[in-house]
């Protein structure tokens, strides 16, 4: 027979796991808003961003699928120049603790996307690991798009194919080029939601 104890931590448990499971965004349902300081020691609002089209993008520069996609091939910030020349807002989120892979300063963040060309809004380091938590940011890369009303249209991978092979980019069809095609032209999304692959988000716990 269970004791009391145990019955109360089995219904603690469970309603953490629920309360998670409500905290995470819903695709069609208002984006969650955050503020974070970038790298450059500037202030942004998601909120502040509203009438724009944002996409969110979480970062660790070492891992292997970040790498094949910028150090290798340029694919996303390729779509990232493409986007910006839109009016699209890019913001890039490393939620990876102090000291964990892919914590990189702001000379070296700097120095990354002079490498790559990546070209994003605006670069953040959470490393709290709140805001990744808000959006239940699991891998790197995970990208979510927002539309213009604050709504969150597109949540999971960039792709769908999931490999670190950089070859792979040619065959694939990619989930947030065509998200953005959609929005410009005012069609509902072809794919809402897909499994997001990569590296874990370096959470602090």
């Amino acid at each position: 027979m269970k004791t009391l104890t145990s019955c109360l931590l089995t219904a603690a448990l469970g309603a953490a796991m629920l309360t998670n499971a409500i905290a995470a965004p819903v695709v069609g349902t208002a984006a969650p808003d955050f503020t974070l300081t970038d790298i450059n020691g500037n202030t942004h609002t998601l909120s502040a961003f509203k009438g724009k089209v944002v996409v969110l993008e979480w970062m660790n520069q070492e891992c292997p699928f970040v790498i094949k996609h910028y150090d290798k091939s340029g694919n996303i910030p390729a779509a990232q120049k493409a986007a910006a020349s839109q009016g699209v807002v890019w913001l890039l989120i490393n939620s990876g603790h102090p000291g964990a892979q892919g914590d990189f300063d702001k000379a070296k963040v700097e120095a990354w996307m002079a490498r790559t060309g990546a070209t994003a809004t605006a670069y953040f380091r959470d490393q709290d690991g709140k805001v990744g938590k808000l959006y239940d940011a699991r891998t790197t890369p995970h990208l979510f798009v927002i539309n213009p009303e604050g709504t969150l249209v597109y949540a999971g991978g960039i792709d769908d194919i999931r490999s670190s092979n950089v070859e792979d980019i040619a065959k694939a069809t990619n989930y947030v080029n065509a998200a953005l095609a959609d929005l410009s032209a005012g069609r509902p999304i072809t794919t809402p939601t897909s499994r997001p692959y990569g590296c874990s988000v370096k959470y602090a716990n």
